[in-house]
């Protein structure tokens, strides 16, 4: 496919941030199209997240009724079959484990996550003619073609992509689009140079024909230096079609600071003068950008665009409006906290299993709950940010700093990694009220914010204490016309 790279992105001003897992799910994704901006789906661990919303008997029918629309009827009728529960399950009952990635996965899991992506963008895009993105991570690699290509069968409007070196992508989507099969890199620690651990695809395998051609969707890579985005940009093959530039004070994974490691006196991650952004070397790569990390407000996106930003995205004020997918005993909560001048957002530098710093909300009950989380016993079996090395007879083995601390230095990993880590993916899971049930107690919650928590809430809780996604649009477009 030859893509058009001096084409204009018809995106609009306002992104809603991709958070979490299902926190920006297709509710809240639909809800910020409908209104004219870009939703944006969370892409992260959706197979896990269809799973457990089928076992609950997906109340209201909505996955249903988008697997209807799938064009692979077989597919749907299978993984309706293995993973939909009409009765419900009782809630003292632990969810059905998912199968976690390997290079290799079952057609199980494949079928299961090429219909999550598909049923998610389908419903976000029901019923309105808006935009709707959907977010990966690229340290999440496994999952990635089989995603991507359910996304875009559902005609996903921007794929967004940051946690890494995302260089892989455009020419992903321009494979996908084709329908022709597709390789992507896999990162193995202790590779050598000739190994070839790449994953491979071939959309016709589940078509049982020639796979259609595709709508190829816009890329944005999302980066945190306009070194990473001149790298990008300069060769055709690794370009993407613009950049969401996220600063160290936007909510969940945040890049490390250039450097040797330095922390304040809180024990949290120091960032300087290396890590801030030249936006005029990043206008430089001709590409659009937006800016990201404390933009939820009309006189900021005012500077941005002055800057020479085609606009911004906003993440924290979407996260705990009436739409989100984060459990509302949760958001008020936060709220309350906010409201009450004790909302604490720490970037803990060890917690996240990739080695990124995270921001965790320091919330009684909850995995930011330092009493909370030296009680979890400590297990891995979701798996998605787990390390893949290179074993000692040449296969691909894996290991995370967050499963019991024996197993990851059996595997070879090193014990000091091993200290502070938390499960993102159960404590994620929990946050959105899909927590693994483990011997009749359902794993606690995990929840994280942007820096800008207590300033966000004060300015749209109001008397009610909540509000809706609209009203954050409307708020942040109310200068520059909504």
């Amino acid at each position: 496919m030859t893509v058009d790279l001096t084409r204009p992105l018809d995106l609009p001003v306002l992104f809603q941030g991709g958070m979490g897992v299902a926190v920006s799910d297709w509710r809240l994704a639909g809800a910020v199209a409908r209104v004219g901006q870009l939703g944006v789906v969370a892409g992260t661990a959706l197979d896990v997240v269809h799973a457990r919303r089928l076992a609950d008997g997906d109340p209201g029918g909505h996955l249903r009724l988008a697997y209807a629309h799938f064009p692979v009827p077989a597919m749907a009728d299978s993984v309706l079959n293995r993973w939909f529960r009409p009765a419900g399950r009782p809630t003292d009952v632990r969810y059905r484990n998912v199968p976690m990635f390997t290079e290799v996965p079952s057609a199980e899991l494949r079928a299961l996550t090429i219909m999550a992506n598909f049923a998610e963008v389908w419903l976000a895009k029901d019923g309105h003619d808006g935009q709707v993105g959907i977010n990966y991570l690229e340290k999440v690699q496994l999952p990635t073609p089989y995603a991507v290509w359910g996304a875009m069968l559902a005609g996903v409007d921007a794929v967004l992509m940051g946690a890494g070196i995302p260089a892989g992508i455009p020419a992903l989507l321009n494979a996908l689009a084709d329908g022709d099969p597709v390789t992507y890199r896999h990162t193995v620690t202790g590779a050598a140079a000739d190994d070839d651990f790449s994953l491979r695809f071939d959309p016709t395998e589940v078509m049982g024909s020639p796979a259609p051609r595709l709508a190829r969707p816009p890329f944005l890579a999302i980066v945190s230096s306009h070194t990473l985005a001149m790298f990008l940009a300069k060769d055709p093959a690794t370009r993407p079609d613009g950049f969401v530039v996220e600063g160290a004070s936007a909510g969940g994974h945040n890049a490390p600071p250039r450097g040797p490691r330095q922390l304040d006196e809180l024990g949290q991650p120091i960032y300087g003068q290396r890590d801030q952004v030249d936006l005029t070397r990043l206008a430089g790569t001709g590409l659009p950008f937006w800016l990201a990390g404390g933009y939820a407000d009309p006189d900021q996106l005012v500077a941005a665009l002055a800057a020479g930003a085609a606009g911004v995205q906003v993440g924290t004020a979407f996260a705990l409006c009436a739409e989100s997918g984060i459990a509302p005993e949760l958001k008020r909560s936060m709220v309350a906290a906010a409201l009450a001048g004790d909302a604490t957002v720490f970037t803990d530098p060890d917690a996240s299993p990739s080695g990124y710093p995270f921001k965790v909300v320091r919330l009684p009950g909850t995995i930011g709950d330092p009493s909370v989380s030296a009680t979890r016993e400590r297990v891995c079996d979701l798996g998605f940010l787990r390390e893949a090395f290179k074993q000692d007879d040449g296969t691909v083995g894996y290991r995370c700093p967050s499963e019991p601390v024996d197993a990851y230095v059996r595997k070879g990993g090193a014990i000091e990694d091993t200290v502070g880590r938390l499960c993102l993916c159960n404590g994620l899971l929990a946050t959105v009220q899909l927590g693994q049930v483990r011997v009749g107690k359902v794993e606690a919650p995990l929840v994280t914010a942007g820096d800008d928590l207590e300033k966000v809430v004060q300015v749209f809780a109001g008397d009610s204490g909540s509000w809706t996604a609209a009203d954050v649009v409307h708020h942040v477009m109310s200068t520059h016309g909504s």
